[in-house]
């Protein structure tokens, strides 16, 4: 919380016009989704800046040439996908609970990025979820899904990627990029504003003749394989 204040403090003067223009970019019938999310991907550095972290990032040249495919990150709390629209030059679309819909800022983000929104505890939403997302995905749009399903709270330790947020790419067919996110929980969820550096690294995708045949849970485990090997292989160089 203490971060986020220093961000909004040393914001203060471009707040006005960044509430208007992203109110502005709502207008989904007007502005298209180049446009809209460029200027997200151009105001984030500025106030992840602020805030005191620096972003280290690799493994861009991994990501497919065309568009049409979906982002496996670990998840280590709000920061992540700040960390993500900061290093991916391209739209992308995520997926956020409905928890957070009607939440002032975020309920516009969603609109500008038109996410989906995901009941998880409602099995007709969430397979509804799965099919826009598979058509979606087909017809081009990238997509960013947290396959642990909740923020793991416990530092660079991931939790079980769950099987069913892989259906989209599978029923897709689509390219698969894990990403290993380092350090990111330090942004917001330890209290402190000290400067911090938040690693993002984009892994090599996996495309549909690497996973052709396996269950969803053979897939989760080897995305979650990859991204736990990138970060203990990061965490104990700097160690």
């Amino acid at each position: 919380m203490k971060r986020i204040l220093l961000m909004v403090f040393r914001s203060l003067f471009n707040l006005p016009f960044w509430f208007f223009r992203i109110f502005q970019l709502c207008n989904i019938e007007k502005y298209d989704s180049q446009t809209r999310y460029a200027f997200l991907h151009k105001i984030v550095p500025i106030v992840i800046r602020r805030g005191r972290i620096t972003i280290h990032v690799t493994g861009l040249e991994n990501l497919p040439s065309e568009s049409g495919y979906i982002m496996f990150p670990n998840h280590q709390g709000l920061f992540d996908a700040l960390a993500v629209i900061q290093t991916h030059e391209r739209p992308l679309v995520t997926v956020m609970k409905k928890e957070v819909k009607n939440t002032i800022l975020l309920k516009q983000v969603i609109t500008m990025l038109q996410a989906e929104i995901i009941d998880r505890d409602d099995i007709r939403q969430s397979m509804q979820v799965i099919m826009n997302m598979t058509r979606r995905v087909k017809a081009g749009e990238n997509f960013l899904i947290f396959a642990e399903g909740t923020r793991s709270r416990q530092g660079n330790t991931l939790l079980d990627f769950k099987g069913g947020s892989f259906k989209s790419a599978m029923n897709a067919k689509c390219p698969i990029v894990p990403v290993a996110l380092i350090d990111s929980y330090k942004a917001f969820d330890t209290g402190s504003i000290r400067k911090q550096t938040v690693q993002i690294h984009y892994l090599k995708p996996l495309y549909y003749d690497d996973y052709k045949g396996m269950k969803s849970t053979e897939l989760a485990e080897i995305v979650s394989g990859f991204i736990r090997e990138k970060i203990s292989i990061e965490t104990s160089v700097i160690d």
